[in-house]
């Protein structure tokens, strides 16, 4: 299912039933799993292990040496998820010496344009819309989304479940479960929408929503806020998730809706 007008490397390992279409360019030292399709003109570069069941469409470029003047042609690899598809000209990068890998959960869906630069991790079922430009060394979250033409500053984590608007610069950490939108990025309330597509109860997302209410509307700052919400609110996985979230962010978290910048 190779066909005769792509270059396949005698040393990549692919998958008997891999469909690979004319001018796709697969090199070396790459692994493709069962069911894949690769589209014409889509380069795949050294280091690449792609799961079962992907779709690479045509002009994308899948480990591609990484944007950072510290990388020294160190050994790195990047890792596609199954079932994951990467739109037309999207770009991933392998990693770096500090993380070794960049990292692509299962069920995504990278849109076309997109960047996903050295060292990222991404959880299973995100989505990056057209014209995601993600720096080095960011994490997000399962579930997480990006709205089209957003720029994600390196090192940023976004959260499971969080949606940033199009059009976004995402200087600070975004928290889980929450929306972001406007400029500067400010808290916009609680996916509310999205985790009831994902079968969360109406208690479960008041509850987050009252956490949220400490954090962004009663005039806390975020030591203040996390003690409350562990002396007032009832344990859940929930809970202790935002608080670990919010008190291990080296960067910050995003503005409240009055604009002041949680410390």
């Amino acid at each position: 299912m190779i066909q005769p007008l792509a270059y396949v490397h005698p040393e990549a390992k692919i998958a008997h039933n891999v469909v690979i279409e004319p001018f796709a360019i697969i090199h070396k030292d790459v692994e493709i799993a069962e069911g894949t399709w690769i589209g014409s003109h889509a380069v795949i570069n050294e280091g690449a292990r792609i799961g079962k069941n992907c779709r690479i469409y045509p002009g994308a470029v899948i480990s591609s040496t990484p944007q950072d003047l510290k990388f020294k042609g160190e050994y790195t690899r990047t890792y596609i998820g199954d079932n994951t598809t990467i739109r037309e000209y999207a770009t991933i990068s392998r990693g770096t010496e500090e993380h070794w890998k960049t990292e692509i959960g299962s069920s995504c869906l990278i849109m076309a344009y997109s960047h996903v630069a050295h060292d990222c991790r991404i959880g299973n079922h995100c989505i990056l819309t057209n014209n995601v430009q993600m720096a080095g060394h960011v994490h997000m979250g399962d579930w997480a989304i990006i709205g089209g033409s957003s720029s994600v500053l390196q090192f940023t984590k976004i959260g499971a479940h969080a949606m940033i608007s199009g059009g976004s610069l995402v200087r600070k950490d975004v928290p889980p479960y929450t929306k972001a939108a406007r400029e500067p990025l400010t808290y916009a309330g609680i996916n509310s929408i999205g985790l009831r597509r994902r079968g969360y109860s109406n208690e479960k997302i008041n509850d987050i929503q009252n956490i949220y209410r400490y954090v962004y509307l009663r005039g806390l700052n975020n030591n203040d806020a996390l003690q409350l919400i562990e002396l007032e609110l009832s344990p859940s996985d929930e809970r202790d998730e935002i608080v670990n979230f919010i008190r291990n962010s080296e960067r910050g978290i995003m503005k409240g809706p009055s604009g002041r910048e949680n410390e």
